[in-house]
């Protein structure tokens, strides 16, 4: 009776008086005060649940959400106004259904468009840093926040600000580059433009998501100093713009899981950076403190542990992933301080949105403006591309061309990268081709492709087990509970598909994640188009028998890799097949393959694409990556026989242009058999138009890499701004310098720079010098140059970066013309930790070198600090 009482009380304190709104329901009282009286009003249960977020709807109708939610990813329409649609009818359960009528925040993927059908997709981010250009980056955010907000969406999980260290790392894509000053000032553009139409930024992840061998979420250890001056300051500058969440990184930073780190999230960001907002973690991220990190016994405990080190939003995939997360509210692990905590900031910022007397969405003025997002487009992935290389002259191509080799796969698909929708009628480079020289005879190969398919996982049907009375599909699995086959099977099962990946989970119940065996048994039967070769691809430590016969011994475990042997079977026959597998360490991967019916038409493909180029005045090659999350590369070369396919096209004689599909830097060992080439990125959703306008001059390339290309892989990671080497920087193979530096971009017109004035010449620490240059426009063209301020330090305390970029102006000019750029120089620009790691300007000279990339300095003067 005691607890239904209290019910009945909490109940009663949700209800109006004589009609009157309770406070937190009144908009004319300070928010604060509309917290503390919401607050004061909830229950345990309901407090979690505004900490929690997922993926979902209302359509399982065993999910309860009465108790409400901090927010729902909700997806399954197909319009923009369907999504809205739908969105505000989810909306509405919660306003209207639950006891306090708390509104949800839904959130979205936002990197470079909203990532859902419908969204207008611009180019990647790594693109739009590449633009240099914070307007644009302005300009674009505003028209993802502006789909976001009509549709109900007041949350972007962006931007990623992370700095890409290492090309290496699949999701350099996602990022703004190497560089902390391009990345805070994108960021910065970022931010200020969707928090402007009430769409909380979600600055991402912190505070590093890379670590060694370009791994994505790989532990770091990165030093305070480096912390501070390399990877704090986009963070930095996204708060500063206003983002009202942050994420939370995967890996752990210096032996502590990102999601529990109290340095980073309570003295870091909450006590240092004073942010008042809330911080989620990324997805499935707390629990794994326990499957990953193996620093905690339980989810249970590794919540405890996060919400007290500052985290205050558990973003998990699935509902009924709650579950350990509120016992761990129920059984009082998390002081109810911290939870409250947590929930006043995550209800400040749902009044702070207007959520609860405005929560939902009005689609039609966004669907008025999609238009103009479309050519915006266009106008963006124009501004991204980057001219490598145009040997004499051969880009831009004149419109009267007669005949034109399309070449590669990547001309027809219009890939968008990650965290994309579809894309509305997108532009491929083929089509964009077509549209910008209608007369010309444009002839399209596919080529070989990105990948190289040698052999396949031996299907299902060919495999068989059991007795002739009870015959089963599949191989029969024997599973031990030790690395020797030993004693009887602790689990004996039908397997049907060979292709197994067993890495935090074990292979099944009783068996051990990291100390297990296993034997397959049963007959392979073999089909028309028999294969040549059979094996296994996976860990070592397996032997495979055919007809009672040891085929291929692998039993020492080592490493991953792929073993076959040549067979001759004839079709229809039936064959004796037995696997076995150890694993005593644990992350298995282990397939059983064969070349049954595989042909390789990369040959043919090669000699179709050629045969093509010859009959065509010219080639354009467009070739691409496979990268993204999860997909980090350890070549850097582009993938499958496409390396092939452009010295084949180039040994023609034809004049060849490359142009280049994806996110992150590319080694090039045919650079010097083609006559031009040019970085796309992922272009976007007009992205085909945008790159015919650059082949055919209708837009003059001034894009600029964000990033470092290498030679090779061995020399990274490498990056423009690291500090001073003890000694040297070659190797005795190979330079030490970059294949296309840092600012890199070329033109169709060129550039010449003079008058550098620096006022005053000496100032003291906490002045500010202005500095001055003039940049003409010497060619025949008009055209964009990207002018870049870099700073070093010729004398300091402690080691600092070579050069470091500190401004950068992208400047439009048409023949003869030119224009004298201004950049402020200050205390943010020279600052640097010093030994006590104290932020301060030392006295002494700095350089101050204006030029066209990092390495291609053009002025040159001095400023003195006294």
């Amino acid at each position: 009776m005691r607890a239904l009482a209290a019910a009945l009380v909490l109940t009663l304190a949700a209800v109006t008086q004589a009609g009157q709104p309770a406070p937190y329901q009144r908009a004319d009282l300070p928010i604060d005060q509309r917290v503390r009286d919401l607050l004061g009003r909830m229950t345990l249960e309901e407090k979690f649940w505004q900490l929690f977020m997922i993926p979902g709807d209302l359509d399982n109708p065993a999910n309860d959400y009465s108790h409400g939610i901090f927010g729902l990813q909700i997806r399954g329409a197909k319009t923009a106004r369907e999504h809205a649609d739908r969105i505000n009818a989810i909306q509405r359960y919660f306003v209207e259904k639950t006891r306090l009528g708390i509104p949800i925040i839904p959130f979205e993927e936002a990197v470079h468009g909203l990532a859902w059908d419908g969204g207008t997709m611009f180019p990647a981010a790594i693109g739009l840093a590449a633009s240099f250009d914070t307007d644009l980056m302005q300009v674009v955010a505003d028209a993802i926040g502006a789909e976001a907000r009509g549709r109900g969406i007041r949350q972007a999980l962006s931007p990623v600000i992370n700095i890409a260290d290492d090309v290496r790392w699949g999701r350099v894509e996602e990022t703004y580059g190497e560089d902390p000053y391009v990345s805070s000032v994108m960021a910065g553009a970022y931010v200020r433009a969707i928090e402007g139409l009430g769409v909380i930024a979600t600055p991402k992840h912190f505070v590093a998501n890379v670590g060694e061998g370009g791994r994505d979420s790989y532990p770091i250890d990165h030093s305070e100093r480096a912390l501070a001056e390399r990877y704090f300051p986009p963070f930095v500058a996204a708060l500063e713009a206003g983002a009202r969440s942050v994420m939370a990184a995967y890996n752990s930073v210096d032996g502590s899981p990102a999601t529990q780190n109290r340095h980073l999230l309570t003295d870091i960001l909450k006590r240092d950076w004073k942010f008042p907002g809330f911080v989620i973690s990324d997805a499935s991220g707390t629990s794994g403190a326990t499957v990953l990190h193996m620093t905690e016994a339980s989810t249970a405990t590794a919540a405890q542990h996060a919400f007290t080190a500052g985290l205050d939003v558990v973003f998990q995939s699935s509902y009924g992933q709650q579950r350990p997360y509120l016992d761990a509210f129920q059984r009082g692990l998390i002081p109810v301080d911290v939870i409250d905590a947590a929930v006043s900031r995550v209800l400040r910022a749902k009044f702070e949105l207007g959520l609860f007397e405005h929560p939902y969405a009005d689609i039609a003025d966004v669907e008025r403006r999609m238009p103009v997002h479309r050519t915006l487009a266009r106008t963006a992935a124009g501004k991204s591309i980057v001219l490598l290389k145009n040997d004499r002259d051969l880009l831009p191509l004149a419109k009267t061309v007669k005949s034109i080799a399309v070449i590669g796969m990547d001309a027809e698909e219009a890939r968008l990268g990650g965290y994309s929708g579809p894309g509305n009628d997108k532009v491929s480079i083929l089509a964009g081709i077509k549209q910008a020289v209608p007369s010309a005879s444009v002839q399209y190969a596919p080529g070989p492709g990105r990948t190289i398919r040698e052999f396949d996982v031996i299907p299902t049907a060919q495999l068989a087990s059991g007795s002739a009375a009870q015959p089963a599909r599949g191989l029969l699995g024997e599973y031990f509970d030790n690395p020797q086959l030993l004693g009887p099977p602790r689990l004996t099962r039908t397997d049907a598909r060979m292709d197994f990946r067993w890495t935090l989970n074990s292979p099944g119940r009783g068996i051990p994640f990291d100390w297990y065996s296993v034997r397959w048994t049963g007959t392979l039967t073999i089909p028309a188009a028999g294969p040549t070769h059979i094996g296994v691809e996976g860990n070592d430590g397996y032997r495979l028998f055919l007809d009672d016969q040891l085929v291929i011994d692998n039993w020492i475990k080592r490493s991953y890799g792929t073993r076959t042997v040549p067979v001759s079977f004839q079709a229809g026959s039936t064959h004796a097949i037995r696997l076995e597998y150890t694993e005593p360490a644990g992350n298995a991967r282990i397939k059983l393959i064969w070349n049954a019916g595989i042909t390789d038409p990369s040959r043919a493909a090669i000699d179709e694409a050629v045969a093509a180029a010859r009959a065509s005045d010219v080639a354009v090659i467009v070739a691409g990556l496979e990268e993204g999350e999860f997909r980090d590369r350890a070549k850097l070369g582009l993938p499958g026989r496409q390396p092939e396919l452009i010295e084949a096209i180039a040994a023609t004689g034809k004049p060849t242009i490359v142009v280049l599909i994806g996110g992150s830097a590319i080694t090039m060992p045919w650079l010097d058999t083609v006559g031009a080439v040019i970085d796309a990125w992922y272009p976007g959703e007009m992205g085909g138009a945008a790159v015919a306008d650059v082949l055919f001059g209708d837009v003059n390339p001034a894009g600029r890499l964000p990033i470092t290309f290498p030679v090779s892989e061995g020399q990274l990671p490498l990056s423009y701004n690291h500090k001073p080497t003890g000694r040297g920087d070659d190797y005795v193979d190979q330079t030490g310098m970059a294949l296309f530096p840092f600012g890199f971009g070329l033109s169709y017109t060129t550039f010449e720079y003079s008058n550098l004035v620096i006022e005053p010449a000496e100032m003291p620490a906490n002045g500010t010098a202005t500095i001055r240059c003039t940049v003409r426009n010497t060619g025949r063209r008009s055209g964009d140059e990207v002018v870049q301020l870099y700073i070093r330090d010729v004398l300091a305390s402690v080691a600092r970066p070579v050069l470091a970029l500190r401004g950068f102006d992208r400047v439009s000019l048409q023949p003869g013309e030119q224009r004298t750029l201004t950049f402020a120089v200050g205390v943010a620009d020279l600052q640097m930790l010093d030994a006590n790691m104290k932020w301060t300007v030392e006295p002494g000279a700095f350089r101050v070198l204006i030029g066209s990339s990092s390495k291609d300095i053009r002025l040159r003067g001095q400023l003195t600090v006294r």
